[in-house]
Order: C-alpha cells, then sequence, then structure tokens
C-alpha cells in the first residue's frame, strides 16, 4: 500500500497549518519587540505597541465607514506613517489595498477608482484636489475621500473631508483583525502601465507577500533591528514588501516623504540607517550631492537597486562613500524584487570595472523564487553563453495571482507555465541573468514604468502630428527618459516646447518626452516604425 495509505489522521488543522500572511508579523512584533522603535518621521515616533494599537484603530474605522472584507480600499499617499499603517490596517479587516501612483493625471486615477471599486481611499493633502479632480471624472461610485494632512511638511487640513486622525480615534486598539481564512485570498491590488496606455491591476496574495518577505531577510543578509529608509515609493510594489518585512525583525521603518540627497544623508547620519533601495537615479544624486548636504556615517548601508543597471563610474563611486550596493531585478507582477546578483568571494579579487560589470547583472532568484531563467521563442532553455538572447520567463511563490478582471491577459501572461516578463535578457554560464532589452518598450525613468503607446497616442491627438515613436533616450539623472520622434503633416508645423506642453495636459509630467526630434521616421516595407534605428539615434543625442 506504501507510505500514502498510513497517512490517515494527518491531515491539516489549526494545531498545524496557519495560512502564511505578513499580518501574522506585525501580531508576533506586537509580543516580542513592544517598545523597539517601529515608525519614524520627522519628529513623529512610534514603536510597536503604539503602531499596532493605530493599525487596529484603522481596520476598525474601516469597518465602522462600511469596508467588507474583499472591498478595496485605496490611497494617494507618499512615504508617510499613514502609508505604512494602512499596509496592515487595510488587510487587517479583511479588505485589498490599492496604493495609487501619486504622479498619476486625475483621469488615470479615475480609471483605477473606476475599474478597482475602491470604497475608502486615503489622501495626502498635496494631492487632495488631484484626487477630487478623478473622482469627477468617475463613471461609477465614488470612494469616500479621507484627508490625510501632513503639518510636518506644509500641508494642512483643509476641512473639505474626514480627516485620518478623526477616523483613527473612532478607531478600537484592540479590534480583532480579520487573519485570511485562505493565504490564497487577495492581500493587494496595483496598477501597472504595462504595454499599454490602460493600467492593468495586478493582484498578490498573502502567501505570495510573506514569502518575499522572507526570502528578502534571506538574500539581503539581515539581522535583528534594521533601520529601513522608504526611498521605493510605497505605492510601488508596496515598497517591494519591506514595509510587510520590518516586523519579522523587530525593525524600524523611516519615512521619508521628499527623496533628495540631503534627507538621505541625514537620516543615515542622525537616524541610523541601515538599509533601503532605490533606483539608480538616487544613487546618482548621492554620489553627486554637493558637500554642503551630506553628512558623516560610520557604518556600512546596505542597497537595493532596480529599474536599471547602474553605471559602472557610480557603482564605484558610491561604494567608495560607505555604500554595499546590490542590484536586483522585478516586475510589479512579482511583488517587486525576486532576482539578486548574489555575491561570490572569488570575485573579491577582481579589478574595479570588472567587479562593476558583473554587479549590473540581474542575477539568480530570491530563495522565495522556484525558477527564474531565459528561454527563447520555443520555451526552452537558452545557451547559457552569455551572448544568446531569449525572454526572462518567471515560476515561483511570489508571482501575482493575475490581472484584475483581465482573464486573457492573465492566460498570456502565464502561457506554458511561467510568467512572460517581456524583457529580454542572456544568460550567464553561471546562470545569472543580464537584461540586454526591453521587449515591450517600456521605458523606465527613475524607476517608473513609462508606456511607448500611451505617449505616442496622445502626441497623435496633435492636428500637426503625422505619426509618431517614442523610445528611451539614455539620462543621467533619470536612467532613461521619453524621447519622440514626430513626423508633421505636409504642410503643418509645430515647436518641441509646444508638443512637449501638449502632452504634458493629457498625461501625467513623469511621462511626458522631454526631447523631440523631427523627421521622417524609418519603416519597413509594410509600413512598421523601425524603433531599433531610433534606439541608436536617441543614444547619440
Amino acid at each position: 500500500m506504501g507510505w500514502m495509505a498510513n497517512e490517515e489522521g494527518l491531515d491539516k488543522q489549526r494545531a498545524n497549518y496557519v495560512p502564511l500572511t505578513p499580518l501574522s508579523h506585525l501580531n508576533r512584533a506586537l509580543h516580542v519587540y513592544p517598545d523597539r522603535p517601529a515608525l519614524a518621521y520627522g519628529t513623529y515616533r512610534a514603536n510597536y505597541r503604539q503602531y499596532h494599537a493605530r493599525v487596529s484603530q484603522l481596520a476598525s474605522a474601516l469597518a465602522k465607514l462600511g469596508v467588507q472584507p474583499g472591498d478595496v480600499v485605496a490611497t494617494i499617499l507618499p512615504n508617510i506613517p499613514a502609508q505604512a499603517e494602512a499596509h496592515f490596517g487595510v488587510p487587517a479587516m479583511g479588505a485589498v489595498l490599492n496604493t495609487i501612483n501619486i504622479r498619476l493625471d486625475p483621469a488615470t486615477i479615475a480609471y483605477i477608482f473606476d475599474h478597482g471599486e475602491a470604497k475608502v481611499v486615503l489622501v495626502d493633502t498635496e494631492f487632495l484636489a488631484t484626487a477630487e479632480a478623478a473622482v469627477k471624472q468617475m463613471d461609477g461610485p465614488a470612494p469616500k475621500i479621507i484627508e490625510v494632512p501632513d503639518d510636518q511638511a506644509g500641508f494642512p487640513a483643509t476641512g473639505r473631508h474626514m480627516d485620518y486622525e478623526t477616523l483613527i480615534g473612532g478607531g478600537d486598539p484592540d479590534f480583532e483583525w480579520v487573519m485570511p481564512v485562505d493565504e490564497w485570498e487577495s492581500l493587494a491590488l496595483n496598477y501597472t502601465s504595462g504595454t499599454t496606455g490602460r493600467p492593468k491591476g495586478v493582484v498578490y496574495h498573502h502567501r505570495g507577500a510573506y514569502l518575499m518577505t522572507m526570502g528578502t531577510v534571506i538574500s539581503w543578509r539581515m539581522t535583528l533591528y534594521p533601520v529601513f529608509l522608504t526611498i521605493v515609493p510605497l505605492f510601488h510594489c508596496n515598497g517591494w514588501n519591506h514595509t510587510w518585512m520590518m516586523p519579522v525583525l523587530g525593525g524600524t521603518v523611516v519615512c521619508c516623504r521628499d527623496i533628495t540627497a540631503a534627507n538621505i544623508y541625514t537620516a543615515i547620519a542622525d537616524e541610523g540607517v541601515t538599509h533601503f533601495g532605490g533606483a539608480p537615479i538616487v544613487l546618482n544624486a548621492i554620489v553627486n550631492a554637493p558637500d554642503t548636504d551630506r553628512r558623516d556615517f560610520d557604518h556600512t548601508v546596505e542597497v537595493f537597486t532596480a529599474g536599471a543597471p547602474p553605471a559602472a563610474a557610480t557603482l564605484a563611486a558610491i561604494e567608495d562613500l560607505g555604500f554595499n550596493v546590490t542590484h536586483v531585478y522585478g516586475l510589479t507582477e512579482t511583488y517587486g524584487h525576486i532576482t539578486e546578483c548574489t555575491w561570490q568571494p572569488e570575485w573579491d579579487g577582481l579589478g574595479a570595472d570588472e567587479i562593476s560589470a558583473i554587479k549590473a547583472q540581474q542575477g539568480v532568484p530570491l530563495p522565495c523564487m522556484e525558477e527564474t531563467t531565459v528561454l527563447d521563442e520555443n520555451m526552452q532553455q537558452v545557451v547559457m553563453d552569455g551572448a544568446t538572447p531569449g525572454e526572462i520567463a518567471i515560476r515561483g511563490n511570489s508571482v501575482m495571482k493575475g490581472y484584475f478582471k483581465n482573464p486573457q491577459a492573465t492566460a498570456e501572461a502565464f502561457a506554458g507555465g511561467y510568467f512572460h516578463s517581456g524583457d529580454i535578457a542572456v544568460q550567464h554560464p553561471n546562470t545569472y541573468i543580464q537584461i540586454v532589452d526591453r521587449a515591450k518598450d517600456i521605458i523606465i525613468s527613475g524607476g517608473e514604468n513609462i508606456s511607448s503607446i500611451e505617449l505616442e497616442g496622445a502626441l497623435m491627438h496633435h492636428p500637426a502630428v503625422s505619426l509618431c515613436a517614442v523610445v528611451a533616450k539614455p539620462d543621467e539623472k533619470w536612467g532613461e527618459v521619453p524621447c519622440a520622434f514626430v513626423e508633421l503633416l505636409a504642410g503643418s508645423e509645430a515647436s518641441e516646447d509646444e508638443l512637449i506642453a501638449f502632452a504634458r495636459a493629457r498625461l501625467a509630467n513623469f511621462k511626458t518626452p522631454k526631447k523631440i526630434v523631427f523627421q521622417e521616421l524609418p519603416k519597413t516595407s509594410t509600413g512598421k516604425i523601425q524603433k531599433f534605428e531610433l534606439r541608436e539615434v536617441a543614444r547619440k543625442l
């Protein structure tokens, strides 16, 4: 009969099986680290006892507003304590957290409100007018706005809506959390531009976030009591899940609203920051900061960087300043970073240029992932020679459930049993992955995705524009910026400034082109625009 025949009575039960959820981390921290600092922001401080109580009050208050388990609660918040509290408080009452990019335009936010069916939205006062404008453009029922003022940053309450502290004050600090019955239950909804201008809703489950927090602790070689600075926006892949992770280690989340070199240096010197993540643009800002913005510190700061390979010169310069940089890779669909350039001891003796070249690789899977590799068009492993290109294909626990209300896109993304990243890479003999291009023509500017198709569509509305193609132009500050190649209609005229202003009136500022080139666009015999030629031109501008 074999072993299986003798498993009678060996069933899952409450004593030996608990659904995995990052909510467990904060519940544990309440008892293990009650007096340890949990949150810091300017003059604000909260220990884990206070943090847990406020999260419970938020969960309770949302329930009193009529939010039901499974409903969506949105936020339009920078990296402030309320955003960290929402990461636990929203799921603690069974709802799904939808953190919205604060840089988006009202029309896109209106679409997200409608598509996600948010019941409540927490809005920072700085972005209140944008949220109100979005509500006016909605087709369906509008979410209830809760204003989150920030007196420290100069954004006092307007009085137009219930404010966050009033909401919190009406909640019960002893509220019994609604823990997931199934770890596959939805935890968060994150919208990504993807390959079209219409955002897609990426759905995270509790299991994936829990395992991401555990895998990151291992890959980042973390120990107890780290001090983490929120450089990555908490609206972007939920800040790579780091806010959910910190209670595991009794760590402190230091909120950084405005990302500047001066604020980063100050946080390291005054708060003792030990870890942060950020795009290469952040590394450049640190390296190029004037002496007046710098502060001395006597410890090594561990940095995860992603978005685009950091320049070798930047890596060399920042490590001389006391930072150890690890390059990681991921997407919104994978909860953030799911590969890292794990350092091997035998590389220590290499020259500076060789070390920087290796550190620019996307590397190998995190422990929470099963397989991340490079496949050819027939879903076969490419030759690992560092030269044969293919698509990065991903399989593992920290992959999204799918795209909300979009089964066709979900099926396409998961074809063949892998998540298809759309990123073209090579794989080295040691299995390390290195991106060589982006198949979907996405421009990554300051760590944020910009759809070339969306920008092209906006510019094509201009009456003088005949054809338009948008590609990435290398940029020292942002990594990449949009560069638009425009073919005008015969007899029509338009200036560069005019077209940039035209795009800015229709899109978020970060999505607008930073350079316009007027020329006839190169095309194939069938009329397809040859973007690879335009990329070469843009690189030389």
